[in-house]
């Protein structure tokens, strides 16, 4: 009976923890298509756009003129996206995005959002992958920079 007990419990717990991960910190109309991003590239304004994948997905193939920011679901990936975007105005345009899997399960893009809106940024937007950067970015021909696939 002990075991059982444990084994609810256990189960209830992932349960939860699941729920939380795939809750969303952002409203909807902070979301950008890939389309309108690449859009927003060639525009008189574009925002600033950061990665805030591991390195070697950044290293392989980003999104042209993305800055990298290191994994955001580390505390050194955080590090990393506060000292990078120390220097923007807490009113640019900034599209954050990482695309190691879809966006519902992406384990830097919450905390990179956090983050970002602790620090007092009022423009903050994800890039809305529900599959994979390789899918929805660069297949369609989208401007990246790095080695082509």
């Amino acid at each position: 009976m002990d075991s059982v007990f444990r084994w609810c419990s256990l189960a209830l717990l992932a349960t939860l923890c699941l729920c939380e991960e795939t809750s969303t910190a952002w409203r909807q109309s902070e979301l950008i298509e890939p389309s309108a991003l690449a859009r927003a590239l060639d525009s008189a304004d574009p925002p600033f756009v950061v990665c805030v994948a591991d390195g070697v997905a950044y290293r392989t193939r980003h999104v042209a003129k993305a800055i990298f920011a290191g994994p955001a679901g580390k505390p050194a990936g955080i590090d990393l996206l506060k000292a990078a975007a120390s220097v923007f105005s807490k009113d640019d345009g900034i599209v954050i995005y990482c695309g190691c899997c879809p966006l519902n399960k992406c384990p830097n893009v919450r905390p990179a959002y956090m983050a970002l809106k602790e620090m007092g940024f009022t423009h903050v937007r994800v890039l809305d992958i529900m599959s994979n950067m390789q899918t929805e970015w660069y297949r369609p021909g989208y401007p990246s920079e790095g080695a082509k696939r």
